[in-house]
């Protein structure tokens, strides 16, 4: 049961009744009024601002419609009392049996509670990571892998058809780059002292392996080629075997993707996707030939003015028109973006999401107003930025990795501290806010280390299924038996209040799924985690809390549906998370 779409329905069924009554005028549409919990736990348990949102259609006074809303409401069996509070606000406090019954609904759906239908099955595309294929992942595509992959469960369960995607690219500069230097490790691979690794060059020990293959395919044969006949074959497989890296790196951290789509495919698979894109944009008349204008803080002595092929993206919002063909004619970097966006929405897909990392910003409104030329406003394009991670080991920054040269691997912090405190960390700060990232803090057992104190959470949980068996030889705790359980003793504050939290589930997921932001779900998690343990602890200091209630049968079994509904949660958040949940700690 969804809570807070229950009272909603509530509310609208009053406010319809107010109409057939003549309260309230019968054009007015009631449909769009939402409840939500209140700031101030002392005002009640759901609060809503129906009246002041009517107030100016109805031509009425806010609190005079709330009195006459609150008059019809409280005669609900599950209110326990509603008071109209500043200039209509509408508090509404519930009875305990009310809340007993989110426990049984946890207990029915199992894994699907909290499943909402946002998305309709509609068609999403999750595109992130997208790093370029020039070696291992480092620890800044990792907050971006994570992000993305999060996202896409959550969107997943907020009732989304969503189409993993990772836009490999390989047509650029870059993997000439790469080529060149698989080259270096192919002529050290045949026994030459290539010295040290060129400036310009991948420094790294990870290209290595490339070289060796390379010899075991080709023997020495390619040493006698000039570059732009060895060239393509290096850069074939120097890109397919940094792939493979990078889908090991993201499968150590539970990171599959759906599609993998290469940039080079964009001109070279039988028909030119970036030709298309240019010329959808040409019949909208969004395509010319004209001068930009010197970037600020450009030097006059070197701008030079020359006419380009450019696209009308300032229609859509953007600062300036952006260059999509460059003097000699061929393409821009961005229009082959715009290329492949055109892709997406031939695919079919009306909602689109990219993750960028921090060094992206500047090409957020350039590409929202492609999306939107393409699809005439009817996309929603979402993109969302992953700002950078620092790394520290007990307060000492961390500086580089020995085996990729420059930076810390994806591989290396997986394998220090374990992937869950990885996904779990990575996601415990909004995206675009800047997060450290300690080895020392992220392992220790503490309630400061947030997936540790989630996890422990969960496994406390099952710890008292296994001494509520060892308290009462052959207790049946099957989810029928937990069912059967009488919720009217739970009455303890602490009690309700947790359940009340477990109610909140479903909102969350909707409120996260809506808001593209998974992290709401890691700090809900360590919010229900804390009313869990702390429960415990209140039990410690008061022996009639405890879960399992010495020679009562009846109490513990309330409570241990109480509790095997807070473990559900728990489970099912830290799996969208990508986490996982165990039923034992050490």
């Amino acid at each position: 049961m969804n809570v807070f779409a229950h009272v909603e329905g509530l509310i609208k069924a009053s406010l319809e009744a107010m109409q057939a009554d003549g309260e309230l005028p019968s054009d007015m549409d009631v449909s769009g009024i939402e409840a939500e919990t209140p700031r101030d736990k002392s005002h009640g348990d759901v609060a809503t601002n129906a009246a002041m949102v009517l107030a100016k259609k109805a031509k009425m006074k806010p609190r005079d419609i709330a009195e006459k809303l609150k008059q019809r409401i409280e005669g609900d069996a599950d209110v326990e009392k509603a008071d109209v509070a500043g200039p209509g606000f509408l508090n509404l406090t519930f009875r305990p049996e009310f809340w007993h019954a989110t426990v049984f609904s946890i207990l029915d759906d199992g894994a699907v509670y909290g499943r909402a239908n946002l998305g309709g099955n509609a068609k999403m595309n999750v595109e992130y990571v997208s790093a370029n294929p020039t070696g291992p992942m480092h620890v800044g595509h990792c907050r971006g892998a994570v992000f993305g992959d999060a996202l896409a469960r959550l969107l997943e369960f907020a009732g989304y058809d969503v189409t993993r995607e990772y836009y490999i690219n390989d047509a650029g500069g870059q993997v000439d780059v790469l080529a060149r230097s698989a080259f270096l490790r192919y002529r050290q691979a045949l026994g030459e002292d290539i010295g040290e690794i060129p400036q310009g060059l991948y420094p790294g020990d990870y290209l290595m392996p490339v070289g060796e293959a390379l010899v075991r395919e080709q023997g020495d044969a390619l040493r006698e080629l000039d570059e732009a006949q060895w060239m393509p074959i290096v850069r074939a497989k120097s890109i397919d075997m940094m792939m493979d890296m990078i889908r090991e790196d993201l499968a150590a951290l539970n990171i599959n993707h759906d599609v993998f789509f290469s940039e080079a495919s964009l001109q070279a698979s039988g028909r030119n996707l970036i030709k298309e894109a240019v010329d959808a944009l040409k019949s909208k008349g969004l395509i010319y030939q004209g001068v930009l204008p010197k970037p600020k803080g450009h030097d006059d002595g070197e701008w030079e003015e020359r006419e380009q092929t450019l696209f009308r993206s300032t229609e859509f919002g953007d600062d300036v028109d952006r260059a999509i063909a460059k003097s000699d004619g061929s393409y821009t970097y961005f229009a082959g973006d715009i290329g492949y966006h055109f892709d997406k929405l031939q695919r079919g897909f009306v909602h689109l999401i990219n993750v960028f990392g921090a060094d992206h910003i500047g090409y957020i409104k350039r590409m929202k107003s492609a999306v939107a030329a393409l699809s005439d406003g009817q996309a929603e394009f979402d993109i969302k930025v992953c700002q950078l991670v620092k790394l520290f080991r007990a307060g000492e920054p961390v500086r580089m990795s020995k085996r990729a040269g420059t930076f810390v691997t994806l591989r290396d912090v997986v394998e220090e501290v374990g992937r869950d405190p990885v996904r779990f960390m990575m996601l415990y700060r909004k995206n675009d806010a800047s997060l450290d990232f300690d080895f020392a803090k992220v392992t220790e057992q503490s309630k400061d280390n947030p997936v540790f104190y989630v996890q422990y959470a969960h496994a406390r949980a099952a710890s008292v299924f296994r001494n509520a068996a060892e308290a009462f030889n052959g207790l049946d705790t099957s989810t029928d038996a937990l069912r059967a359980a009488d919720l009217r003793q739970l009455t303890d504050p602490g009690e309700i209040e947790l359940i009340k939290m477990l109610a909140a589930f479903p909102r969350l997921i909707e409120g996260a799924a809506r808001a593209h932001e998974p992290h709401r779900l890691a700090f809900y998690l360590y919010e229900v985690a804390s009313a869990l343990h702390a429960q415990w602890a209140r039990g410690n200091d008061s022996p009639q809390l405890r879960f399992i209630a010495q020679g009562d049968v009846g109490l513990t079994i309330a409570r241990l549906a109480m509790i095997a509904a807070t473990r559900q949660v728990i489970s099912s958040g830290l799996d969208l998370l990508g986490v996982e949940a165990p039923d034992t700690m050490r």
